[in-house]
């Protein structure tokens, strides 16, 4: 049965996942709680947006795990995310924008594969001060938020990579790295002979924040692709309530400014707030700005979407008149649009073949394509 997809652009559905078994150290599973005790859901509410609290799944914290040195707590961080993916489906058919509050970067691999629920194609705008491209075989630590990357193109874990079942579930083209301030040597090293798009800190301020923002959101085929903004937050320079800060990122005024553009799309289909770790945040003051930082952002979508809204013509009597008529069992899927999408269960053969073929193309592209090459 086909499900067609209109989203509600006042709208959020808010997910919490609280779960470190992905990263370093515990901590991060208090993100959500702490998060919504810092005023989140009212300061959306407060900017014209009616928020779905949808709660939380259960908690995974880090354990220690000796068993498996390589890929640390996986067989945790996969319930997790199957956990998650069936509710950013039910969030998504909602119509609503999905906000998933949790500690670790693993989350974007429940995130992509829900979308992938009702979307062909989903890109991903990869907002981190890490390029998490690690593999098992390379991981110095065995954290599986150090690979999460990799997993999403296919190359990580082999459990993380089954997870979806038709691997990748981001085509290389069509992720970018956004903010990337510190790279291991085998991070470089995968990076040269790789499509992925790459925006280093240091060439996002020689561009400016604007202009690569939306260059990054061209390459991604961000403007016919529904795209996931992941936020790992310690892409801030200097943001201290983090498992590993970073004092060579973006500052606060250099990210309002790119995500005022990320923000501003009407293909973004999903935002992730990652990586907080309430427990380096005595006085909540990190969580206040981080509450403040996305209340701003979403204020910016929110005036977008309405302005939007109110210069597109309206309907024709006849088209919503033959919509109405058709039954779910039997209706035709249309080609998505901004707002709208199907259910990629009844996609057509001859559509899904063009699609591989698109992939063998992309999977040629030289690694050199664009300036922001990490060389």
């Amino acid at each position: 049965m086909a499900v067609k997809i209109v989203r509600q652009d006042n709208r959020i559905a808010l997910l919490g996942a609280p779960v470190s078994a992905a990263a370093l150290a515990p901590g991060g599973e208090g993100a959500p709680a702490s998060l919504r005790q810092a005023g989140l859901v009212s300061r959306f509410r407060s900017i014209g947006y009616e928020v779905t609290d949808m709660g939380d799944d259960p908690v995974r914290a880090y354990e220690v795990d000796e068993e498996s040195p390589r890929a640390r707590n996986v067989r945790s961080v996969l319930a997790a995310l199957e956990a998650l993916r069936s509710r950013v489906e039910t969030a998504v058919k909602s119509g609503a924008l999905p906000v998933i509050l949790r500690g670790g970067c693993s989350v974007a691999l429940g995130v992509v594969a829900g979308l992938h629920r009702y979307f062909r194609n989903v890109s991903l705008l990869y907002a981190d001060a890490d390029a998490d491209l690690q593999t098992p075989a390379t991981t110095p630590s065995g954290c599986v938020d150090g690979m999460v990357v990799s997993h999403l193109v296919g190359r990580g874990a082999s459990e993380m990579v089954r997870f979806y079942s038709e691997p990748p579930l981001v085509r290389e083209p069509d992720l970018a790295l956004f903010g990337v301030s510190r790279l291991d040597p085998t991070e470089e090293q995968a990076l040269q002979t790789s499509p992925l798009r790459r925006y280093l800190a240091d060439d996002i301020r020689r561009k400016s924040p604007a202009k690569a923002a939306s260059e990054a959101i061209e390459r991604i085929h961000g403007g016919t692709h529904e795209f996931v903004l992941h936020f790992d937050v310690d892409v801030i320079a200097g943001f201290p309530a983090t498992n590993l800060p970073s004092s060579e990122g973006l500052n606060i005024e250099e990210l309002r400014e790119a995500f005022s553009i990320f923000a501003a799309q009407p293909h973004l289909a999903a935002i992730e707030i990652t990586g907080y770790n309430p427990s380096k945040d005595s006085d909540a003051s990190c969580a206040d700005l981080l509450v403040n930082f996305l209340g701003e952002i979403l204020s910016i979508r929110r005036e977008k979407m309405k302005a939007a809204a109110a210069e597109a013509p309206a309907p024709s009597s006849k088209t919503t008149a033959k919509a109405s008529s058709t039954s779910d069992d039997d209706v035709a899927i249309p080609a998505s649009a901004p707002g709208e999408a199907s259910s990629s269960d009844m996609l057509d053969q001859d559509e899904q073949r063009e699609d591989a073929e698109s992939l063998d193309q992309s999977t040629t592209e030289p690694a050199g394509d664009t300036e922001d090459s990490a060389s």
